[in-house]
């Protein structure tokens, strides 16, 4: 899941859900969401700004998934074109939405090593053994290994992850 400055990335939409229009947002937020209150959502059109799409309901489909109906999207031929998209939501609906302990909760949080600041979390990225942390250093796209060797705390309160990296890690980036 990515942060760009204004978007937080929650998740795709994974398929639809009858012949009504209805889809399915497969989500990262850690908990079951049913988005109450939540009046839209924003999918990027190709490379281009993202564009809002009103909800006109959702539910609850299980942990990760949640059936959404979108305003102007009233068959499933007209929802299939929305298929494998991601979908973004801005940063106060992000916050009011994510669980505490879900791994994307990390996005925006600052990343230090010891008492040196390595960057700000812009992307999660969850792999079978590890959670990568997208960072930018010196202009360079840096992946932080999160796992039980490397993470030493995270300080919800501080919007801060601490980290033990293995030796020369950040070399393989910044030279």
């Amino acid at each position: 899941m990515t942060q760009s400055s204004k978007y937080f990335s929650i998740g795709r939409l994974a398929g639809t859900h009858g012949l009504k229009g209805d889809l399915v947002l497969k989500h990262a937020l850690g908990e079951k969401n049913d988005f109450q209150g939540l009046k839209k959502i924003f999918i990027k059109a190709e490379e281009a700004d993202c564009f809002p799409w009103f909800i006109e309901k959702a539910r609850v489909k299980n942990n990760d998934e949640t059936y959404l109906k979108l305003e102007g999207i009233n068959s499933k031929e007209e929802a299939q074109r929305l298929v494998q998209k991601e979908v973004w939501v801005i940063e106060k609906d992000f916050k009011k939405h994510v669980g505490e302990n879900s791994i994307i909760s990390l996005l925006g949080f600052t990343l230090f090593e010891g008492k040196n600041e390595l960057g700000v979390i812009e992307e999660v990225i969850e792999q079978p053994h590890q959670i990568l942390c997208r960072t930018t250093i010196e202009d360079k796209e840096v992946y932080i290994p999160l796992h039980e060797e490397t993470l030493i705390e995270i300080i919800q309160k501080n919007k801060t992850v601490s980290v033990k990296l293995p030796q020369g890690l950040l070399d393989i980036y910044l030279k």
